[in-house]
């Protein structure tokens, strides 16, 4: 009795697949011997700087920024006596990117959930042209305030971009 035809050709696919592998990493290391050899090491560092084009300037959406000037942005430290004052328990950690809160961060309490992220990724999720909360999906900007955000965006975007008009606004407003 023997293995099966099927498991003997998965075994020597296998087994040409290692070889090979193990065959190509020999060769790499031969090759980064012989550049050594020739002191050429920015031909085997994988690691080396090279400096970035200056980055082109980012357009934030005109949404974004009013959210921005609508939220305040505090320290970790200045929120959390105010959240234990009210006698809820503070967040320990900022849903977006899992961090644990540390006293000298910036961070951003939501007006309606009440939710604290860091202000860097609350508003990098705003960038993107969401208004909600990426943790219960409210609305971001205060409920009290969302007439006045919806004017603002709308003078704002005929502002700058008079050919669309009011069109353009009814479409990133709130309804």
């Amino acid at each position: 009795m023997g293995f099966p035809s099927t498991y003997t050709k998965k075994i020597i696919q296998n087994l040409f697949i290692n070889k090979s592998l193990s065959f190509l990493e020999f060769l790499r290391m031969i090759i980064h011997t012989f550049l050594g050899f020739l002191d050429l090491p920015h031909c085997i560092e994988p690691d080396i700087f090279w400096p970035e084009p200056d980055p082109e300037p980012e357009l934030k959406s005109i949404s974004a920024n009013l959210i921005q000037e609508m939220l305040p942005v505090m320290k970790f430290a200045d929120i959390i006596s105010e959240v234990v004052k009210s006698g809820s328990n503070p967040q320990e950690k900022c849903v977006v990117c899992l961090n644990e809160f540390r006293d000298h961060e910036e961070i951003r309490r939501l007006a309606n959930c009440k939710h604290i992220l860091h202000r860097e990724c609350v508003d990098r999720w705003m960038e993107h042209d969401h208004r909600t909360c990426p943790l219960c999906r409210t609305s971001v900007v205060p409920y009290h305030l969302i007439d006045v955000f919806n004017q603002r965006l709308q003078a704002a975007a005929v502002s700058c971009f008079p050919e669309f008009g009011s069109e353009f606004c009814v479409i990133n407003s709130f309804l």
